[in-house]
């Protein structure tokens, strides 16, 4: 029987970094490259103990934006109409509850 680490590939690779002035590191070229990081770019720093981890961390707001945007315009519908229809929404979730 393979235990569940035997069936996943996992690249681990180590890359010295200095804290800088005003807490600042620098992630090395060869890793902005690999993540394909640009400049403002979300990060996280993870610590467990005396473990850190520095991770991609991908804010879920422009992502969403950006797919209301694009359902709403094949939908022909203005921000207008999108608004009113929350709205409603909302009114009919509040009614619901009530009962």
């Amino acid at each position: 029987m393979k235990s569940a680490s035997e069936n996943i590939n996992v690249e681990i690779a180590a890359f010295p970094v200095r804290f800088q002035k005003k807490g600042q590191i620098t992630v090395p070229q060869v890793m902005q490259d690999r993540l394909n990081l640009t400049e403002g770019d979300m990060l996280a720093l993870v610590q467990i103990d005396d473990l850190v981890l520095l991770t991609l961390k991908q804010p879920q707001v422009p992502q969403l934006a950006d797919k209301i945007t694009e359902i709403r315009e094949e939908e022909g519908l203005t921000l207008t109409d999108l608004l009113d229809g929350i709205e409603t929404q909302r009114e009919a979730i509040w009614h619901e509850q009530q009962l």
